[in-house]
């Protein structure tokens, strides 16, 4: 048996710890900074035009960060070929500022049942009801869509329609609507970038690629529950690699037996865990068959195989300006994932006083994370931990209904703490649900103010 630790032994040791979690803080704020600098470089650089020119503008509505990441792309080419770029997100196009535009390009994803995303709702409200005069304007759309919903590319299909029928804008071309990031609709977009700019965009398109990363990990977390499988899956990267990805972001993974179209995951884990971490529940199909994605991650694929994998920015569920606000995190089921995510992150930096409303079926079979989360309770990481389980007595109990039974807490949260909110998980029942109450709580102006300071965001599906 060794001997104890001397008073000063301990001493040294507990400044050492110290000394390496204020190196840890430091290296994250460090890279804060850097990346922040870049995307205000980014931006400078594709908005700067010279004096009396009209940029092309190039605007996105993006959920997920997909449709964002391919209107960057976009302006980086046209940029590279001379032409002045205006870059932004929908929500910052007015009517003057397509009055003052020649040409602009709309790349825009659909929310749920054919709404705006997030980042378009603003703009969909103050111009979309009305005709605006537009007949110099000439555009191009890519909408962006899965067709297992009934209104396939709604609000890019709305978009065009609107701007041709409503204001006189001439379209370059047929919209493209792109399937659920179907690559030869991306082709498409390519190709007729070449009527903006002299530019062939097939050649010089940059997109993170697909990377071998190792299944090392894979627990089932709910057993005996009565809802679908939950697995929490750890990967790790390729040799040598070293990512880089921030909490609110995605994983793409390409699945063997569809590879054309990738499934988007929450990232449950931050860049210092080495491995990214997911929670998938396993789905079935309608004939009762395992979900060709859930099915293979849950069961198919074996510890030590790979999967193909790369990360995606999400800039609507990021932390950003908000990283140093108390945080309002509600989701339910596997919709955990990104909440964790920021919760690690919170943790990382010496973040303290956040609120966690999560719901689930049963308090016996389906509590993931239940350690940690409890850990962070009694670290003062969270404050507040609500649980709504819906099945635990007759009249069901979801996390909407304890934004209600707390309403006046939670307006202090949001009015005088400044609080900002984060929903992820499911789009059907607990999103809507939310942002219902939200609304009847805080008011529809209040909500629809928050959603504009990017204080209220969400990664629903």
């Amino acid at each position: 048996m060794s001997a104890p630790l001397s008073p000063q032994a301990r001493w040294a040791l507990a400044l050492l710890c110290l000394a390496l979690y204020a190196g840890l803080c430091l290296a994250i704020a460090w890279r804060e900074r850097r990346r922040a600098r870049r995307v205000r470089d980014d931006a400078a650089r594709l908005a700067a035009a010279p004096e009396g020119a009209r940029p092309v503008l190039v605007a996105y509505a993006s959920q997920t960060g997909q449709a964002e990441s391919i209107a960057r792309e976009t302006a980086r080419l046209l940029h590279t070929a001379g032409e002045p770029v205006h870059l932004c997100a929908l929500d910052e196009v007015d009517a003057g500022l397509l009055a003052r535009t020649r040409i602009a390009l709309f790349v825009a994803s659909t929310y749920g049942e054919g709404d705006a995303p997030d980042n378009a709702a603003g703009f969909q409200q103050r111009c979309m009801g009305q005709g605006l005069p537009l007949a110099e304007l000439r555009f191009g759309v890519l909408a962006l869509g899965d067709r297992t919903y009934a209104h396939f590319c709604g609000f890019g299909r709305g978009l065009a329609r609107w701007l041709q029928a409503d204001c006189d804008a001439q379209p370059l071309f047929e919209p493209v609507e792109m399937d659920n990031g179907a690559p030869q609709a991306l082709t498409a977009w390519q190709q007729q970038l070449a009527q903006v700019a002299a530019v062939d965009a097939r050649q010089g398109w940059q997109a993170p690629v697909f990377e071998p990363w190792t299944l090392a990990a894979r627990r089932h977390l709910n057993p005996g529950s009565a809802s679908a499988a939950v697995f929490h899956l750890e990967l790790l990267p390729p040799a040598g690699a070293a990512p880089d990805w921030e909490a609110g972001d995605l994983a793409e993974l390409r699945v063997p037996a569809d590879p054309e179209r990738p499934r988007d995951y929450s990232v449950a884990s931050i860049p210092a865990d080495g491995r990214v971490h997911l929670l998938v529940r396993e789905s079935a199909r309608a004939d009762g068959t395992p979900g060709l994605a859930s099915g293979w991650l849950c069961r198919g694929v074996q510890l030590g195989e790979t999967v193909e994998l790369r990360l995606r920015a999400n800039a609507n569920f990021r932390l950003g300006a908000n990283a140093g606000r108390p945080l309002i995190l509600i989701g339910n089921g596997s919709g955990l994932a990104g909440l964790r995510g920021h919760l690690r992150a919170q943790a990382a930096r010496g973040g303290a006083g956040h609120w966690l409303l999560y719901g689930e079926r049963q308090a016996a079979h389906d509590r993931p994370c239940r350690d940690e989360l409890e850990a962070w309770l009694a670290s003062g990481v969270l404050a507040r931990l609500d649980l709504a389980f819906s099945r635990d007595q007759a009249r069901r109990v979801y996390v909407q209904d304890k934004l209600r039974e707390q309403a006046a807490l939670l307006r202090r949260w949001v009015d005088e703490r400044g609080a900002a909110l984060y929903v992820c998980g499911s789009l059907n029942g607990m999103a809507q649900g939310v942002d219902e109450a939200l609304r009847e709580v805080l008011g529809s102006a209040a909500v629809d103010a928050l959603a504009r300071a990017g204080r209220y965001r969400r990664d629903v599906y």
